[in-house]
């Protein structure tokens, strides 16, 4: 048992209890704040869910409010799904969605600005038999030969090697090119992401690379020449080694992604209407045919079907790279938005009933949790919906 967690269930029980000091609150709120601690956290609230009777609310109403007006204190962000017009402070409850609600626990939801507390009765009643379990590490390798290695069920350590490059599974989960220093021409090998699956690996430069879900990457085995190219359909976020004699160049169909050395995120699924590379460190140029455009950190270029770029500032980085570290995280999101990315995340199909809502949603919560509690979040806003058999069903 680590240092941290002692400290985290020391804090979060005096919290509980109401015995803790304003010192103490505020430090929880920091260690809350941090993601690092979402597993020891739902732990935790896993054993106060466990104390509560079925007909009793999360927390008591005193406790309940005490908690909530503590929270809500220092708010400035939104983090939990709600429609994105109300005006409410955020940040803070971005806390109590940690504490009371993250995994799919009942809490204080709100909707058109109105307060209702969830039973742990009433989430039981409107969980759905059907569900979908959340995505994990899973990639097919395709080599220069044909062959394919499932990376999920590949043991670690060499599983292949290339002329003088050695490919390695890590411990983690990650795979590793490891370029010799002969002068075997390179080959080129595509790793690619089902639905449900994601991986990471590092290139044979050093570059590192996240790819999402229904997403691939084609790369040559060792990077020769005046630049290093790969290819990518789906998404994926780069952390480029930098090499100032040999750029690095992403490319999804006619559009180039060109920078020295930085940390980027590329998203250029076939199904969305627009292709969007965000920069978060360093400088890359956008080029599409006529249409070209340079970043610089906090900026993202937004490419349209139709071939039209124009480049935002001051993005929100964190919303665009959130799945890369295992959360959902939507602002004024369509719920059509949202579907999207459950579909792939959840290896789900999604229809409506009628019209598309037209509703936007703000919120965050962990990629690691089922389809059925992404769905309750959302159903607390308001959308109706069914899950049967792989299918999500938007009702009426």
């Amino acid at each position: 048992m680590s240092e941290l967690y002692v400290r985290l269930n020391y804090l979060f029980n005096k919290y509980y209890n109401g015995t803790a000091s304003e010192g103490e609150r505020d430090e929880l709120f920091e260690i809350i704040d941090s993601s690092a601690t979402d597993a020891e956290l739902a732990s935790l609230i896993h054993q106060a869910w466990d104390s509560l009777d079925d007909d009793g609310p999360l927390f008591d109403k005193s406790k309940s409010d005490e908690m909530l007006a503590q929270i809500l204190r220092t708010n400035t962000e939104p983090t939990v799904v709600t429609p994105a017009k109300n005006n409410l402070p955020w940040r803070r409850l971005g806390v109590a969605a940690s504490l009371l609600f993250l995994v799919g626990f009942g809490a204080y939801i709100y909707s058109n600005q109105k307060k209702q507390v969830v039973t742990k009765k009433s989430i039981a009643k409107i969980h759905p038999k059907n569900d979908a379990l959340p995505g994990g590490n899973k990639a097919i390798l395709t080599l220069a030969n044909g062959k394919t290695i499932t990376l999920d069920s590949a043991q670690n350590g060499l599983l292949a090697q290339q002329g003088a490059t050695k490919i390695n599974k890590t411990r983690n989960g990650q795979l590793v090119y490891e370029a010799g220093i002969n002068a075997d021409a390179p080959v080129i090998n595509t790793i690619s992401t089902p639905r449900g699956g994601q991986y990471q690996l590092i290139l044979p430069d050093g570059s590192k690379v996240c790819l999402n879900s229904e997403s691939s990457l084609t790369f040559p085995t060792k990077f020769t020449g005046k630049t290093r190219e790969v290819t990518i359909t789906g998404e994926a976020y780069f952390e480029v080694s930098k090499n100032p004699n040999m750029p690095f160049r992403v490319k999804s169909d006619n559009t180039t992604v060109e920078v020295l050395g930085t940390h980027f995120n590329v998203m250029a699924y076939n199904d969305e209407a627009e292709m969007k590379t965000t920069l978060l460190e360093g400088s890359v140029k956008i080029s599409n045919g006529t249409a070209t455009g340079i970043l610089k950190p906090g900026q993202q270029a937004v490419l349209n079907k139709a071939g039209k770029l124009k480049v935002l500032n001051d993005v929100d980085v964190d919303d665009e790279i959130a799945w890369k570290d295992g959360i959902f995280q939507f602002r004024d999101a369509g719920i059509d938005a949202i579907m999207r990315q459950a579909a792939r995340w959840y290896d789900v199909d999604v229809a409506y009933e009628g019209k598309i809502p037209q509703r936007e949603f703000t919120g965050r919560i962990s990629r690691n949790v089922k389809a059925s509690e992404l769905m309750n979040m959302l159903g607390y806003a308001g959308v109706k919906y069914k899950i049967e058999d792989k299918r999500i069903t938007i009702q009426q």
